[in-house]
């Protein structure tokens, strides 16, 4: 309870004192300013199916992609002829399914903690926590960047698949070490962090860990987000479901969850995928990511986002404004 008290003071005494990270790129004040962003892109067909659809018939305009994963080079060809698109790198320490499996870019003899018995990955955050060295860790981070360049795609980003760069202090040191040595915006929340602490559980991080990294990035001539929205592959629904009750089901968590956010940068985490026949081999997912997709694509939500005068960007457009800031 003290702890919690603390955490709650210091919250409230950054809220009333602190300019929020949007504020200082130049967007109002009070504004809810949000990255709506798609993770996963590149994992399966189905993954680039569903979030090219939520980008081009939706309000999603931001994504991630799998680097180790078979049908990246499948998006590298959308990326070709969209070359203004919000594409980040989903840097994938982990192999999670049991039937589709990917192991490390930089291969087993430079990364040997990273790999399992089969070759890929570990199947889990903790097993690779547990395994993994930092060094390791930033190989393949290094590795991952490399494709991504060496396919002719510079990221607009980094984040964390499946958080597990955020499991243990070195891998976010080095994490951090790579987006400020390379000039690359990294997904960290170092603002006042209102959902993120509140729907998180326990990370280790807290306020003030993450204000004084906030500061870090941004001193480095990073941008940094206000927040974390990050609950939306718990909204499942049941299975029974027709295509437009899942749809209202999920765009109204998604509206509701949005009237609860600070002002502010946040970006809203999502996994948008037109799931096949295929999918459902790959992982039991694809009700809630169908739901995702489905939702990006609402008139109803995107009618909610402009009659509240919420305002959309991309890591392109943060890095633009910070870039402008002497």
């Amino acid at each position: 309870m003290q702890r919690f008290l603390f955490l709650f003071l210091c919250l409230l005494g950054y809220q009333l004192s602190a300019q929020s990270y949007a504020e200082l790129l130049g967007y109002p004040k009070d504004a809810k300013v949000l990255i709506l962003h798609v993770d996963d892109v590149g994992m399966s067909h189905d993954s680039n199916l569903g979030a090219i659809e939520a980008i081009e018939n939706g309000i999603a305009n931001s994504l991630s992609m799998m680097m180790p994963c078979s049908w990246v080079p499948g998006f590298q060809k959308y990326l070709e002829k969209h070359p203004n698109i919000d594409a980040g790198l989903h840097l994938t320490l982990t192999s999670e399914w049991d039937n589709y499996r990917w192991g490390p870019l930089a291969g087993k003899p430079a990364v040997p903690g990273l790999v399992d018995e089969q070759g890929a990955l570990w199947s889990s955050v903790r097993a690779t926590a547990t395994h993994a060295s930092a060094d390791e860790i930033e190989t393949e981070i290094r590795a991952q960047l490399d494709r991504s360049r060496t396919m002719g795609w510079e990221p607009t980003h980094l984040d964390s698949h499946m958080g597990t760069l955020f499991a243990r202090q070195d891998y976010l040191e080095r994490y951090l070490k790579v987006g400020m040595e390379e000039g690359i915006p990294v997904m960290f929340p170092g603002g006042h962090n209102t959902m993120i602490m509140e729907t998180a559980g326990s990370t280790g991080l807290t306020l003030e860990i993450t204000t004084a990294i906030g500061k870090q990035l941004w001193a480095a001539g990073l941008p940094v987000l206000d927040d974390l929205h990050n609950i939306s592959y718990d909204w499942k629904g049941e299975e029974a479901m027709s295509e437009k009750e899942l749809q209202r089901y999920k765009t109204k968590n998604y509206i509701e969850s949005f009237e609860k956010l600070m002002p502010g940068i946040t970006m809203v985490i999502m996994h948008c995928t037109w799931p096949t026949e295929v999918f459902t081999e790959i992982s039991n997912s694809g009700q809630t990511r169908k739901g995702d997709m489905l939702a990006m694509t609402d008139p109803d939500l995107k009618k909610y986002i402009e009659e509240n005068n919420i305002i959309l960007t991309t890591w392109r457009e943060l890095k633009k404004r910070r870039d402008a800031i002497k």
